[in-house]
Parts: structure tokens; C-alpha cells; sequence
């Protein structure tokens, strides 16, 4: 079988024939060829004018050319069947431009008994009866391009297979082929700087160009806001790759949206530029205005005669001396109303509504001013803040605030402003006490030792004391009621204190008795008390037994014991008393 292969057929001439090919030169590898020409003389669509005949001179033979078979234009019907290759398989058109048409096929499923030597592309224009071969010689490839061919040429197209004993049955593509001409759907490439608003001042002129694609030449069309152009004042050029639009100088009445519409053959592609002309137009008033990037902020001095105080407003720039210039001076209108929503605490909240003139250009937003009523000065919050509705905070306690708010655009701030009406009293607020509920606290407890008796060895002769610490309803201390110093005529009372709690007013405080524990002594759990031997002593919750010149008698164990009406405790230790040594 023959491998899959692309080439491109040598360019020739129709005067090449069959007969003729032993003076054809072998095939290029490029395999590309041109379309054959025309009988009389004339080139096929495309191609080239046939050379002009060369001076005859005697060449030889060449043997090899004479040994290459000639391309057929019919099967032999004498050739054997055996001996001939079959029709090529699956003739088909792979691509079809404006000057060129490649076709391909497979090759065919018998070879012949003497082998494949190539295949021979032929041609038949539309309305004609003879077969024009495109390559004279066979050429070893599966696919062919035919270039030079003309707009509007209709053929068709056949292959055959050609062994060293002829071609074999060709294999016809039913269809007709046409070159047409290419299209190339338009597009549109918009410049960056104009996909967004293109502004431009009054006066100053308008060059606007705008590449495109599509071939052949499409149809440009442009409009303004859905109408044709005025002629007089818009010119437009338009050329292969882009259209240019002119406007020598700039008016409020260009402004808008203008759209260009490139067609071709029923498609179709659109572009928006929207252009906004801003500036007054022939015999308006030229207006001074105030620095477009914010709010000049300047003090004007009084008049000696007038005794109102400094203002601090808006500056207005020196007028040129030049009264001849006409710059732009659109400015918008004020805010169309404004209003006071509420006062709270340091702040105050406002809300207006946009200004129905906006001087044919977009807003850069809203400058608020606010103004004391002791001084009448204006002091900038914000500029060029967008929202509607703000809150101006950090006002002084007892001053009352009037405010306004100017619009802004390109041109600068809006040549009045519109000012609430109602003041903004900022008012100290009343500090009332909330004092905290009191929960009254349960003191009392039972006793409890917090540190116990020791055992003790003590000598002859000697005082001697035992200690040990209870806790039991502590008191409640004055200081603890944030009072500085509290006094009382009333008796301590026996086995308690007095506690003091808060009463129904802040200023007020109620007594309530306070259980003491009862501290008892023993001695090898005896009762000591009333015993002028021993004395018993009790200070803040320290319990002390002092035994006066002990005795070895004095030893023993010794018990201390506390008791309220909650429970009791106690607590022991052995006191040993040793005897003097006699001699």
C-alpha cells in the first residue's frame, strides 16, 4: 500500500500533455501545482501567461523520460485487469480558499500486478467535456493542493492510479467545487481611552478612530443617539482598516452616545462611544469658580462699619484680567432639599436629595459644611462624599450647629448650597445614679478553729499561757460601707456585735445583732471557769489561757471549747509542768 502523503503539484502549463512528458522535468517535492490553462492560449483562472516559446535547439532523448508512462485520460479496455491498479478510495475536498482547493484520498484496494508508480489529479470546468490533468507525471502522495485559482472557478475533480501498464478507473467527485471568496466575519477593536466616557471641553475638537476587521471591505455606518450624522459639523473617513470621526470644535449639543455598525454579507458588529461635551456654549456668562479638586476655605475680614462676625466660606480664585476667555463654567445646582433627622448625643444625621441640574456632566459628589450660631463660621466635614445621607459626629456639648451641602462635578461646587433650616441643639445630658441593688450577706456561722492548741512543757514557778485562734460570725467594719467613721452609744452586747447593714436609703444604715461564740476552758474536762488561778482572755476571735505560777499539779490536758447557736468546737492540748530537781 502507499503511505498517507501531502504535496503540491509543479506548476504547468495546459500545452503540457501526455505525449509531451518525456520533456517534463521529474516532480519537485513540493507537489504544488497551478491550474491548467485554458484551450486558445488563455491562462486557466489564477495562473500565470504561458511562457513564450524558446529557440529551438536539438536536445536528446532521455531514455529514463521515455520509460515514464503517460497520464491517461481513459482506461484502456485492452489492459487486463490484473495488470491496472483500482479507482482510489474516498476522493473528498479537505479545504477550499479564494485562490486554492486541496483534495485527498486513500489509496485504491488493488495495486495491479506491476505495482503502484502514483496517482494523476484531472480537472473539468464547469459547462466543458474534456479531463485537463493537473500533474503530467504521477506523483506518490494522497493529497494535492491546486493554487492560482480564480474567484468564481466551478470544476470537478478526478484521480487515478497508474501502474507501469496504465491507469486504472478513476475515482470522480460527484460534487461541484466553487472558489468563492473569503469573509472574514467584521470586528471592531475599541481604543482603552475610549471604552469609557470620553469628555471633552466646548470648543475643542474631536478625533475619534476606530480600527476594524473584515474582508472583503465591509459596509461602516455611523449614527448619534440613534440618528444619522449632521454632515456639516461630523465628517467622517473611512478606510480598509479603521474609520476616523472629526469634530473641528466641540459642542454641548455632541454630547451622547455614537455607535459604529460594521456589515458584511449579513453580519454584522457594533461600538458604543459615549462622549460628554462639558463648558458653556456662545453667549452664557462665564463663571468664576472654586478649585475642582475641593473647598477653598478662607477668612474674610469685616468692614469697620459691620459688626457681624468672621465668616469662614467658600473662596472664589482672582478674576483673569483677560475678559476674553471663555473657559468652562457648567457648574451643577444645588442639592434640591435637605433636612435635620435627628440630634443624639455629639452627632447629628442628615439627608438631602440630588440636584436636578447636574451641568450635563456626572457628579464627583457632595462637600457638607457645618456652622456654630456663636461664631457663624463654615467649617468642611466631608468632600466629595457620595451618599445622600451622613452623620456628623464630634459636635460640642451646648453649641447649636446649622449645615450645608454643596454639589460638585468636574466643573467644581455648585454656586449655592442648600442649608437646613432647623438648628442642631447639642444638649448635656442629665447624669442620673443607679445605684446597685444590695443582696445582704448572711454572716453567720459556726465556730470553727482556725488554729489549734500546742502542747507545752512549762517550768515551775513561771506564768505560762495556752492560745488558739476561732472564727465565728466575723464583724462588719464601717469603712466597708464606703463611710469614713461611724459611732454609736450602744452597749456591746454580751455574745455578740452589732453588724451594720445599709437601710433603705443610701445614706442610711441598720444595726443587726451578730452572735459571738461562748468560750469555755477545762482542765481533764473539768470546768475552769471562776478559778482565780486561771485567767481567760478573748480578742478578735484569739482565745488565751494564762495559768499563774504552775504547779506540777497544773499539769494535764486542757480543752478549749466554742459554742454559738449554730454549733460549737473544740480543741485540746497537754500542758506538762516539770518539777524542780531537789539535791
Amino acid at each position: 500500500m502507499t503511505e498517507q502523503a501531502t504535496s503540491e503539484a509543479p506548476a504547468c502549463g495546459l500545452e503540457e500533455t501526455a505525449s509531451e512528458s518525456a520533456h517534463v522535468p521529474p516532480t519537485g517535492p513540493s507537489g504544488d501545482t497551478a491550474a491548467p490553462q485554458a484551450p486558445g492560449g488563455k491562462q486557466a483562472p489564477g495562473g500565470e501567461r504561458a511562457s513564450e516559446p524558446q529557440e529551438s535547439a536539438p536536445q536528446p532523448p532521455e531514455p529514463e523520460a521515455s520509460a515514464a508512462p503517460a497520464a491517461p485520460t481513459a482506461t484502456d479496455p485492452a489492459l487486463p485487469r490484473e495488470d491496472v491498479p483500482s479507482a482510489p478510495l474516498l476522493l473528498a475536498v479537505e479545504d477550499v480558499s479564494d485562490s486554492s482547493v486541496t483534495v485527498s484520498w486513500e489509496p485504491p484496494e488493488s495495486l495491479g500486478r506491476l505495482g503502484l508508480q502514483g496517482y494523476v489529479l484531472e480537472l473539468r470546468r464547469e459547462g466543458a467535456l474534456d479531463w485537463e490533468p493537473v500533474n503530467v507525471r504521477p506523483m506518490m502522495v494522497t493529497q494535492l493542493t491546486v493554487r492560482n485559482l480564480a474567484v468564481g472557478d466551478k470544476f470537478f475533480v478526478r484521480v487515478a492510479a497508474v501502474s507501469s501498464a496504465g491507469a486504472g478507473p478513476p475515482a470522480v467527485l460527484e460534487q461541484l467545487v466553487h472558489i468563492q471568496e473569503t469573509i472574514e466575519a467584521p470586528k471592531i477593536r475599541v481604543p482603552r481611552h475610549l471604552r469609557q466616557t470620553y469628555i471633552r471641553q466646548v470648543g475643542e475638537s474631536i478625533n475619534l478612530q476606530i480600527p476594524f476587521q473584515g474582508n472583503p471591505k465591509p459596509q461602516v455606518l455611523w449614527t448619534h443617539n440613534g440618528h444619522a450624522l449632521d454632515s456639516q459639523r461630523v465628517s467622517v473617513r473611512t478606510g480598509d482598516q479603521d474609520s476616523i470621526l472629526f469634530i473641528r470644535s466641540a459642542q454641548r449639543s455632541d454630547s451622547g452616545c455614537y455607535e459604529l455598525t460594521v456589515q458584511l454579507k449579513g453580519l454584522e458588529a457594533k461600538a458604543a462611544v459615549n462622549i460628554l461635551v462639558i463648558g458653556m456654549g456662545p453667549g452664557e456668562a462665564r463663571a468664576e469658580l472654586p478649585p475642582a479638586p475641593g473647598l477653598m476655605v478662607k477668612r474674610v475680614r469685616p468692614r469697620e462699619s459691620d459688626r457681624s462676625p468672621i465668616v469662614l466660606g467658600v473662596g472664589l480664585p482672582r478674576a483673569q484680567p483677560s475678559s476674553s476667555l471663555s473657559g468652562p463654567a457648567e457648574k451643577p445646582g444645588p442639592p434640591s432639599s435637605i433636612r435635620l433627622l435627628d440630634v443624639w448625643s455629639c452627632n447629628a444625621a442628615l439627608e438631602w436629595t440630588p440636584p436636578q441640574d447636574t451641568g450635563n456632566t456626572e457628579l464627583l459628589g457632595y462637600t457638607v459644611q457645618k456652622a456654630d450660631e456663636k461664631t457663624g463660621r463654615w467649617f468642611t466635614v466631608l468632600e466629595r462624599y457620595h451618599p445622600t445621607t451622613c452623620t456628623v459626629s464630634d459636635l460640642i456639648v451646648g453649641n447649636s450647629y446649622s449645615f450645608r451641602v454643596f454639589s460638585e462635578n468636574l466643573c467644581g461646587l455648585s454656586a449655592s448650597a442648600a442649608a437646613t433650616k432647623e438648628l442642631a441643639h447639642i444638649v448635656k445630658t442629665d447624669v442620673v445614679a443607679k445605684p446597685k441593688s444590695f443582696v445582704e450577706r448572711d454572716f453567720s456561722e459556726a465556730p470553727s478553729f482556725t488554729q489549734p492548741l500546742a502542747d507545752h512543757t512549762s517550768t515551775p514557778g513561771y506564768s505560762t499561757q495556752l492560745s488558739c485562734s476561732v472564727r465565728a460570725s466575723p464583724k462588719v467594719r464601717a469603712g466597708a460601707l464606703g463611710l469614713q467613721s461611724f459611732q454609736t452609744t450602744l452597749p456591746k452586747p454580751e455574745g455578740g456585735l452589732w453588724g451594720l447593714h445599709p437601710g433603705p436609703h443610701p445614706s442610711q444604715l441598720s444595726l443587726t445583732l451578730l452572735p459571738q461564740p461562748k468560750i469555755i476552758w477545762m482542765k481533764n474536762k473539768m470546768d475552769i471557769q471562776g478559778n482565780p488561778k486561771y485567767r481567760a482572755l478573748s480578742e478578735q476571735g484569739v482565745c488565751t489561757l494564762e495559768i499563774r505560777k504552775p504547779s506540777p499539779f497544773d499539769s494535764g490536758v486542757y480543752t478549749c471549747k466554742a459554742i454559738n447557736v449554730l454549733g460549737e468546737a473544740s480543741v485540746d492540748c497537754r500542758l506538762e509542768v516539770k518539777a524542780s530537781a531537789t539535791h
